[in-house]
């Protein structure tokens, strides 16, 4: 008997070992704009359910300079765009251009430490919502790509900051910024940089080789929005395509030539496209804040894509809805977190605002954290909330205030997260569930 209890023990131990072994590996950066996949995931460690009373361990603050732009974090570091400033002109009240700027800051994502700055003048005018910079940076290989709010693009390397190539896409390209300021971040796809300076003949979509900043193709005349371009391989093709929400259209593109392959007209009231589009069983949805939401169903071939619903009620803004076993959720700017179909686009609950408070402009940023139907979500009030998004409705487990209020996305890698406000960046530990 007792060694038949060693045997079933010791395979009770094996097979929790090849359990263990087989989980999706934990994220180890988050390089770009929502996550490693740019889609909102992140395969987190296993993370406990209930906080401390007292909050959330902060192992570093620095201060910072304003900003929307997102948190990246790769190799070991954070990188953060902000804005700089200095005494205001007293003739204007406004900041003297001579001592305007924006920079790219990388800090050492263990203390915070400052390892390297690159800046470049940059003067906002009359810009509303002034405060900085709106992109997040993206990391690739040994370089780091940035879009400034009025146009400045740059390539640095992530070693020292050194500036590798840059342009002005609005002096140089016609590009003409959305009244918000250029808010998408570069994407990386293949071995080009994908920007929307939103020029007009044939300017509005433009790719760059990565290592030398030359022009690989452009396209389209739409002006540019605030979405960021998702890429995308519809069931049965062998073609990359890129799928790009602009103030007048639903369009898709070839990734490699930037051929206009499909489009669906959809005129947003003030240019606000701001979310970015989701994809999942060959349909595209777009959430728009006054007209609403717009699903194309992608067909068999690459020019295929007709309109397969469309619905008024669902209404978002800047938070970037999630897709999950068939169902989306989004932050409608009514009835707050809301579920519905992909396909059909019928609504099966809300949270009724208690995720984060109704408003004009709300915000949070929802990410999946891997496990079942947990979602980490950074609401515009500063606070943390874990939380999960089932079938049934939402249910909140934990929750803490780590930064001022923002609208930026933060980054999450390991146990930490970086989160940024107008003021600081800071660095939180998220509790580890016991074994």
């Amino acid at each position: 008997m007792v060694r038949l209890l060693t045997i079933a023990l010791i395979l009770a131990a094996a097979s929790a070992v090849a359990q263990e072994s087989s989980q999706t590996p934990v994220d180890t950066d988050w390089p770009k704009w929502r996550g490693p996949r740019g889609d909102g995931t992140w395969n987190a460690p296993r993370l406990a359910d209930d906080w401390p009373k007292t909050g959330l361990k902060e192992h570093w603050s620095k201060p910072i300079g304003g900003g929307y732009a997102g948190v990246s974090v790769a190799r070991g570091r954070v990188f953060v765009l902000d804005r700089q400033t200095g005494p205001l002109d007293p003739a204007t009240s406004k900041p003297d251009p001579k001592t305007e700027f924006e920079r790219l800051v990388c800090l050492d994502a263990k203390t915070g430490e400052k390892v390297w700055i690159d800046s470049w003048p940059q003067s906002y005018g009359d810009l509303n919502y002034g405060s900085g910079p709106r992109a997040a940076a993206t990391v690739h290989g040994e370089f780091v790509f940035l879009l400034g709010a009025l146009g400045q693009l740059r390539c640095v390397r992530v070693r020292d900051g050194e500036l590798v190539w840059s342009h002005d896409l609005v002096s140089k390209f016609g590009g003409r910024p959305p009244t918000w300021g250029y808010a998408a971040s570069p994407l990386v796809s293949g071995e080009t940089l994908i920007v929307q300076p939103g020029g007009k003949d044939g300017f509005s979509v433009m790719a760059f080789d990565l290592k030398d900043g030359r022009v690989v193709w452009h396209s389209l005349d739409d002006q540019a929005g605030y979405s960021w371009p998702v890429p995308i391989r519809r069931s049965g093709s062998k073609i990359d395509e890129l799928v790009l929400w602009t103030p007048s259209h639903v369009r898709g593109l070839e990734a490699a030539t930037g051929k206009p392959l499909w489009q669906i007209p959809y005129d947003v009231s003030e240019g606000v496209s701001i979310a970015t589009p989701i994809f999942h069983d060959d349909i595209a949805v777009v959430c728009g804040y006054w007209e609403g939401s717009k699903a194309v169903q992608l067909g068999a071939t690459p020019g295929e894509a007709t309109l397969l619903w469309e619905e008024r009620l669902l209404r978002g803004l800047m938070s970037q809805p999630l897709f999950r076993d068939g169902n989306a959720f989004l932050l409608d700017r009514r009835d707050g977190v809301v579920c519905f179909e992909l396909k059909s686009g019928r609504t099966l609950w809300n949270d009724g605002n208690r995720l984060t408070p109704r408003g004009r402009d709300p915000q949070a940023s929802f990410v999946w954290i891997g496990h079942e139907d947990q979602v980490l979500a950074l609401n515009s009030d500063g606070e943390l909330v874990l939380a999960r998004f089932g079938k049934q409705g939402y249910s909140e487990q934990a929750r803490a205030k780590i930064i001022d209020p923002t609208w930026a996305h933060p980054a999450f890698v390991g146990n930490r997260v970086y989160a940024r406000s107008d003021t600081k960046i800071v660095c939180v530990e998220l509790p580890l569930k016991e074994r």
